[in-house]
């Protein structure tokens, strides 16, 4: 289970990381762009790693508030529940 689990936070994270850079490339060329509630919800689905490389990499939605809080915050939830899953796995 663990197992499929640290695959599952490995493809959600390069689908985040992908995700912002194929809307950067479509803010710059003035196409169709994802929507933001995508973005934000690939990085609450797990992507939390994967959606603060990407903006940091593709210089994307870094002034936007809500996502250079929100990211973050997913982040350190992220970690803080693998910290708990882990400690309850192993002590």
């Amino acid at each position: 289970m663990l197992k499929i689990f640290i695959y599952y936070l490995l493809i959600i994270n390069a689908a985040a990381f992908a995700f912002y850079g194929i809307d950067k490339r479509k803010a710059v060329r003035q196409r169709w762009r994802i929507r933001e509630s995508v973005l934000l919800g690939l990085a609450a689905a797990g992507g939390s790693v994967g959606a603060p490389c990407g903006m940091k990499l593709f210089h994307h939605k870094t002034h936007k508030r809500r996502f250079s809080i929100g990211v973050p915050a997913m982040l350190i939830a992220w970690t803080a529940a693998l910290i708990y899953i882990m400690y309850r796995i192993y002590f």
